[in-house]
């Protein structure tokens, strides 16, 4: 898509185009999530285990991004990191609401893809650490999907989650521990 992008807007940094998008350029908002976009899409996926939600928290942010535009302070962490902590602000909020809809747990998707002879040990190690993923609590759920998804730092996952970096460690810690567990208790890992 960046292909069809006037060429002056591609060559701008993300600083430049949000002071685009404050003006109300839809073209600079459009190079901006064709950039970044599927950031927050992975984070709500793996967060949230569906592909339909995920896509609805991508909008979402990106609306948000529309929305604040005029907000936007040039030289911070940038659009990526934006992004990053609106969708998992969303997801936690979404994961919330859940909780109190309903109390069932929520159902096991489909693999969609076939399974070879050679894969099933893989894929029941990925699955079993999908549901303990699944089955943490949010805010554990989040420090693993960041620190080990989405690769970002222990300091940069402290401020998207608005905490201290200390305690952000303990809770990786925490969230390490439980995840161990629940693995080992699925009697997939030695």
């Amino acid at each position: 898509m960046m292909a069809t992008q006037p060429q002056h807007l591609i060559d701008q940094n993300d600083d430049a185009l949000m002071a685009q998008v404050a003006a109300r350029d839809t073209s600079a908002l459009r190079l901006l999530a064709d950039r970044h976009a599927e950031i927050g899409w992975r984070i709500a996926y793996r967060m949230l285990g569906d592909r339909q939600e995920a896509e609805d928290v991508a909008q979402e942010a990106l609306l948000r991004l529309w929305q604040h535009a005029d907000r936007w302070q040039p030289g911070g962490s940038g659009v990526a990191a934006w992004l990053t902590r609106v969708a998992t602000n969303a997801c936690l909020d979404r994961l919330r609401r859940r909780r109190f809809v309903a109390d069932d747990a929520i159902p096991e998707l489909a693999d969609e893809s076939p399974l070879a002879d050679e894969t099933i040990e893989e894929d029941e190690v990925r699955n079993a650490v999908a549901n303990c993923i699944e089955a943490l609590p949010e805010r554990q759920r989040a420090a693993i999907v960041l620190t080990y998804y989405e690769e970002r730092q222990n300091r940069m996952a402290a401020e998207i989650l608005a905490m201290q970096v200390k305690a952000f460690e303990s809770l990786l810690f925490r969230a390490r521990g439980s995840l161990r567990d629940c693995v080992e208790s699925k009697g997939v890992v030695a």
